[in-house]
């Protein structure tokens, strides 16, 4: 891609980014998220427990989260979890809280799918009704069952890649760092593929293919980026110690509100990305026809 075609790509991106207000849908993601942080964590450390165990599922997911925030802020999320964890009394309890736990896990994701509508432009007539909200829940609960299938795959690369490191780590001079360039690599595409997935299939709009890889790469590196400078600025701004107790919630909540942003600058980039160059670039930006429901 020329220079030029992306410049102009990265100013309609961000054009788009403030006349769609995503600092504001960002902050909702976020709050939205925190609060749905348990039951999201609970029900993926199931799913993939069931593959790999429990304690597996639950140690990778809880090291991911210090990679993502810290140390601080993986105690945070440690301990949700294992909040979250303690038993219910009683049949009538138990299943009130698999109830909520199923509606509080894919409110995160409702919440980024409202974006997402309001991102493509999506007619608001076409969000109401009980089938907009079971659709929403569905596609939500299969994206949990998608993120429990990567941190799987997650599971199974980390310990092929320490097995090798461990195997042939004497014998190869370099072989160490080799590892740690095939895991960046890796890593990228799980996260490439997770956005690529969202970005088609959760907006009530058609959207192509070949138009979601790039924005899905996009906002994969400018995640990747994100995760090395958050962990700079936690590591200088001691923002824990600022606020006392709650130190470590809002580191987290710093973290997410970060990752709503870079999704919805991905999603902004994809929807100027298939206007320009992909499937809508023979569409006015002001056409109707961009709101037209998936069939």
């Amino acid at each position: 891609m020329a220079i030029k075609r992306f410049y102009a790509l990265v100013k309609q991106t961000v054009t788009n980014w403030l006349d769609d207000y995503a600092p504001s849908m960002g902050a909702a993601i976020a709050f939205y998220t925190v609060f749905s942080l348990a039951p999201l964590l609970i029900i993926v450390i199931g799913i993939a427990g069931f593959f790999w165990g429990r304690e597996a599922a639950q140690g990778q997911l809880l090291a991911q989260a210090s990679a993502l925030v810290g140390a601080e802020g993986g105690k945070a999320v440690e301990s949700v979890v294992l909040g979250a964890q303690e038993p219910a009394q009683g049949i009538a309890a138990t299943v009130i809280s698999l109830v909520m736990l199923a509606v509080g896990a894919t409110t995160a994701f409702s919440e980024l799918q409202s974006a997402l509508d309001r991102i493509w432009k999506v007619n608001p007539k076409k969000l109401s009704g009980i089938w907009a909200l079971i659709r929403a829940r569905l596609l939500s609960f299969g994206l949990i069952l998608t993120l429990a299938f990567l941190l799987v795959v997650s599971l199974v690369v980390s310990t092929v890649l320490a097995a090798l490191g461990s195997w042939l780590g004497g014998d190869i001079p370099g072989w160490g760092m080799l590892l740690q360039a095939v895991n960046a690599a890796i890593t990228l595409g799980i996260l490439t593929l997770f956005f690529g997935m969202i970005y088609r299939f959760m907006p009530q709009v058609s959207v192509a293919w070949r138009d979601v890889w790039a924005g899905a790469f996009v906002t994969a590196v400018m995640f990747e980026i994100g995760k090395f400078l958050i962990g700079l600025y936690m590591a200088k701004a001691s923002v824990a110690s600022s606020y006392a107790a709650a130190g470590s919630l809002v580191i987290v909540l710093i973290w997410v509100y970060y990752a709503a942003q870079v999704f919805l600058l991905g999603a902004e980039f994809t929807r100027a990305y298939a206007e320009a160059h992909g499937s809508r670039r023979d569409r006015s930006p002001a056409s109707p026809t961009r709101s037209d429901a998936r069939t």
